[in-house]
């Protein structure tokens, strides 16, 4: 009889330009990374993790989202949406709301320069179950600061994560 069991692939960075993203009191204004495309691996699940460093003097209670986003169809991002590693405003929370999925969202404290680290997430559980065909990590934060500004204090990857079997 088979043994089926779960297997990991080697993890990526997600291009993703955290350094000096700045602060948005409306959780809108943020970065997007390039693509996942799991249209030829066919994994089953991606896991998200990472890490985000605050700026100088950020005010507390504020936080710092992680938001996935996947493809619509063949080809269409839904809103502002595009793939690629750019800046990008959602039109509003509602919209962002209802096409992408909030993963991680780590409240901060007033404490510079500090490293908020999230995950490991199921991307697959995010949407149900079953990966989108692509899908992107958007990052918004409301600090009142940038984030820090050395692109090494920050880092988003991805795990894919498949069945074998023996």
């Amino acid at each position: 009889m088979a043994d089926v069991k779960i297997a990991y692939g080697s993890s990526s960075a997600l291009t993703i330009t955290l350094a000096s993203l700045s602060s948005d009191s409306s959780l809108l204004a943020g970065r997007e990374s390039d693509a996942v495309d799991n249209t030829s691996n066919k994994y089953l699940d991606y896991l998200l993790a990472g890490k985000i460093t605050t700026g100088t003097s950020p005010t507390a209670a504020k936080r710092i989202e992680v938001w996935v986003v996947g493809l619509m169809e063949d080809s269409t991002y839904p809103d502002v949406f595009d793939g690629t590693d750019s800046a990008e405003t959602a039109t509003s929370r509602d919209i962002l709301a209802a096409c992408g999925r909030c993963v991680a969202a780590m409240q901060i404290d007033a404490t510079s320069n500090r490293t908020y680290w999230f995950g490991p997430v199921s991307v697959a559980n995010a949407f149900g179950g079953a990966l989108p065909k692509k899908f992107v990590v958007f990052v918004v934060h409301d600090t009142a600061v940038a984030l820090h500004a050395t692109g090494s204090n920050h880092a988003v990857h991805v795990t894919p994560v498949y069945n074998t079997v023996a």
